[in-house]
């Protein structure tokens, strides 16, 4: 029998509920994104805080649950048919060219002896939190706009690219076999996708008759996608990033043209009302507060804090200027800026790996969490600012 600690487990759900509450009654300019409270209730409850809460094997699952969902709504946000063209191709150079910087100032801070591995340091700062974006940009209605697109483009590559570098290079000590078993991976996931879009094209019907009755036949077969996919990731010793980002996309590819609010809603009350924020509270009972307390984990906070929107915010000023005005490609370089889920997760491999200090990892992840609480705030603003006093850049010829 598994042992479940009850009183844990009721005390994540509690304050994933909090945590709710308090945005909802929040005024809407102040009030923060919801998974940056999710992390602080984490941390007070959990160990390093007032010790109420603990881990165990169950909540850990769960908090893989999250994760999993979480980078599911990731895949299923991004439309390739919205993003291809100048919008993906922007955020993929962005992205090298992320990545370039990000191992440039890596390699620069080893030699000074700041951090152990340029690898791993570099890859978490060469993250997007689309994720972590998709609920605040939702809210904001930004997601349907041009600039939205562009963002998604940027985000996509900023998720996708380093769940691939975590898959191929960072959790593995045999990047030729990962990249074969990938292979197979993506195999069984076109298998996949193509008999969801047969299942959907022929009994599209019967699946929304479904979505206002007690079957709720597609949201089971889309849970079924979600955490199949997951465990057959983490089967093949993938990360279960990976399978869970690929489900999303699936989804989308398989109801392309029969896309309904109710069905995004149902999901939405599955994934952030549930699952989710298992994730992010588990990451702050997690977090090694005492190592935050140093000095040196804090110098590296701040340091980091603003090595992210260099390293993701210098590509987007740079490499927007024909598409965006100035006022949205900063808005864009804030929300490129905005890094969390990777980081924990790059991270926890590195610590648990021994290429990381605790220090280091506790840097990261405070101003990861910082930049979540930050960056969205900012780019709003500039959207905002955009949206009052300024007019749209032209849209350039696709090509």
């Amino acid at each position: 029998m598994v042992h479940v600690d009850t009183t844990s487990f009721f005390l994540i759900v509690l304050a994933s509920a909090v945590a709710a509450a308090t945005v909802a009654v929040l005024p809407r300019r102040i009030a923060p994104p919801v998974v940056v409270l999710e992390l602080l209730f984490g941390i007070l409850i959990g160990p390093h805080g007032f010790g109420w809460a603990s881990t165990d094997e169950f909540i850990l699952f769960f908090s893989n649950l999250g994760l999993g969902m979480l980078f599911y709504f990731a895949g299923y946000e991004i439309d390739f048919e919205r993003i291809r063209g100048a919008p993906l191709r922007l955020g993929a150079r962005g992205w090298l060219l992320s990545v370039a910087l990000a191992y440039a100032i890596g390699g620069l801070l080893v030699a000074l002896g700041v951090i152990d591995s340029l690898i791993y340091t570099g890859s978490a700062m060469a993250t997007t939190a689309i994720g972590t974006l998709i609920p605040i940009l939702r809210d904001g209605g930004e997601l349907k706009t041009r600039f939205g697109t562009y963002l998604l483009g940027a985000g996509a590559v900023g998720e996708f690219g380093p769940i691939l570098l975590v898959t191929l290079f960072l959790s593995t000590d045999h990047p030729l076999r990962e990249a074969v078993i990938l292979i197979a991976f993506v195999l069984i996931a076109v298998a996949i996708a193509l008999l969801s879009m047969g299942v959907v094209w022929r009994g599209w019907s019967a699946l929304e008759r479904s979505l206002e009755s007690s079957n709720q036949l597609a949201i089971r077969i889309t849970v079924v996608l979600v955490f199949g996919l997951v465990g057959l990731a983490g089967h093949l010793h993938l990360d279960i990033l990976l399978g869970g980002f690929v489900a999303g996309m699936i989804t989308r590819a398989a109801l392309r043209g029969h896309e309904v609010a109710v069905f995004d809603s149902k999901l939405t009350a599955v994934g952030f009302g549930f699952f989710v924020p298992f994730f992010f509270i588990y990451s702050g009972m997690n977090f090694d507060l005492e190592a935050l307390g140093s000095a040196p984990a804090m110098a590296k906070l701040v340091m980091f804090f603003c090595l992210f929107l260099v390293v993701r915010g210098a590509p987007a000023m740079l490499l927007y200027r024909d598409v965006l005005g100035s006022t949205q490609r900063a808005a864009l370089a804030f929300y490129s800026a905005t890094e969390l889920p990777l980081v924990v997760a790059i991270t926890t491999l590195a610590v648990e790996d021994g290429h990381m200090k605790a220090s280091t990892a506790a840097g990261l992840v405070g101003a990861a969490m910082l930049s979540t609480l930050v960056f969205p705030f900012v780019g709003t603003a500039l959207q905002n600012r955009h949206a009052f006093g300024g007019t749209e850049a032209p849209v350039p010829a696709e090509g």
